[in-house]
């Protein structure tokens, strides 16, 4: 480059690639003037302590001394909302003239300190003010509370993911620096107890599209450690909504029983359940004839997922592919017949090696083919029991962490919160509901006479 050249390069601003180009729009929220002073007095106690060695986290932290702050601000507003006056303000009548201390019905009464537990900050020691006349009753830490309500959540949250009393004992001491005994934690948990019994007993609706049914086993021990089926079921409402119905213990000894469904779909019945078009289960013997004594217009159906996973314990693994071709010719047939004809040309093939697999299939033949008979709209939606093996996967995983449980109340009360921790945003629910209203309209037509109309719902 010449000297010229240089010096017109020096001389002549650099050109503006961007002029004439429309700038992206700040999609940032805008913020208030109010959030705006919250973020600048946080942003500078933060640099304070900075500035003075101090941590943020820890027990001399800033957490912890924002945490007391706020607590004991809320309480001293709490008090003057009760009181009607602020802290060093005398007390007025009606009419605005100062009331004399004597002839005050109520007043501060100097404060008590205490030690709370939180979740974020670990034990905090506020200064709660008091009244003279006793009635004062906080409510961001209530009377005869030590424990903020966040840190119930939290223990539920971790024995609902099955963790025993002494491992979120452990947790809270090593996450948050608590010191929480295992007493403390079995009386948080035993608080879902009386939620739990008004659960199980609360009253259902009269229809459902569809019940699914399913048992797991959990080990009990009671006297010794042994296996007991736990049942469960979950109804689809006419709007599209999935709800677990209840819980279940079953009889000590005893593997998942037809005798023992027959008690449970009576209670369902009691709690106001009339009428549903499908029970789908895992093909029980004897469960056909239970669900016809409890609702005598109900088709049982059987899950297609757990014949094909019977079918794969039968036979070679290297025949696992062929065997899922041929059999999903026999369930995707158009009609019942033509799943016939389908089956027989399977069974023609297959017969001679694996006669079990074909007797598997002829037992569960009547309650296999209900479901042909429908539009593939209710075809897709009954196929198999995953939204209950999904919820038994659930189940089995917080069971799993547990390995065994002291009593039968134990592992329902684990059981009902991992329930009552499903879906917390709600966002699976209403995906369940967008995947249900093609069938539902379906059903509305098939079952016209005992579809509820929409008075009726």
């Amino acid at each position: 480059m010449t000297l010229q050249g240089m010096n017109q390069e020096q001389i002549e601003p650099a050109r503006d690639d961007t002029a004439g180009r429309k700038r992206p729009r700040d999609r940032r929220p805008k913020r208030s003037e109010a959030e705006r002073a919250e973020q600048e007095a946080i942003a500078a106690l933060v640099r304070q302590a900075r500035a003075n060695g101090d941590p943020i986290a820890g027990p001399q932290g800033l957490l912890k001394k924002l945490t007391k702050m706020v607590l004991e601000t809320s309480l001293e507003e709490e008090m003057t909302e009760h009181l009607g006056h602020p802290k060093h303000h005398p007390s007025t009548d009606e009419a605005g003239a100062t009331v004399p201390v004597d002839q005050q019905r109520n007043v501060r009464n100097g404060s008590r300190t205490k030690t709370v537990m939180t979740d974020s900050a670990g034990k905090v020691e506020i200064t709660v003010p008091r009244d003279r006349a006793g009635t004062f009753e906080p409510v961001i830490v209530p009377k005869h509370h030590r424990k903020l309500a966040s840190l119930d959540t939290l223990v539920l949250s971790l024995t609902a993911k099955g963790l025993t009393t002494g491992e979120i004992s452990a947790h809270l001491e090593e996450i948050y620096g608590a010191s929480v005994s295992k007493d403390t934690i079995a009386r948080i948990t035993e608080r879902v107890s009386e939620e739990m019994t008004e659960w199980l007993a609360r009253p259902l609706d009269a229809v459902y599209a569809a019940i699914f049914i399913d048992a797991i086993v959990v080990k009990v021990r009671d006297g010794q450690v042994a296996n007991r089926p736990f049942y469960a079921a979950i109804g689809v409402s006419v709007d599209g909504c999935k709800d677990v119905l209840g819980l279940w213990a079953g009889t000590p000894g005893d593997g998942e029983g037809a005798k023992y469904w027959l008690a449970v779909l009576t209670e369902l019945k009691n709690r106001g359940i009339t009428d549903t078009m499908f029970v789908v289960c895992d093909g029980l013997k004897g469960l056909p004839e239970v669900v016809e004594s409890t609702w005598p217009d109900a088709i049982v159906q059987t899950c297609v997922i757990h014949l094909l996973r019977n079918s794969f314990r039968l036979t070679s693994r290297k025949y696992w592919d062929q065997i899922a071709r041929e059999l999903k010719l026999v369930y995707t047939a158009p009609t019942a017949a033509a799943a016939r004809d389908e089956f027989e040309k399977f069974a023609a093939v297959w017969g001679a090696r694996y006669p079990g697999l074909i007797r598997l299939w002829e037992n569960a033949w009547e309650q296999f083919t209900p479901f042909l008979a429908y539009e593939v709209e209710i075809r897709r939606i009954l196929f198999s029991t995953n939204a209950i093996e999904s919820l038994n996967a659930r189940y089995r995983r917080a069971v799993r962490a547990r390995g065994h449980f002291p009593n039968e109340h134990a592992a329902l009360k684990c059981l009902y919160l991992v329930t009552r921790s499903l879906d917390p945003t709600g966002k699976g629910q209403a995906r369940w509901t967008m995947r249900w209203k093609p069938a539902l309209n379906v059903f509305a037509t098939v079952f016209e006479g005992r579809w509820p109309t929409a008075e009726k719902y």
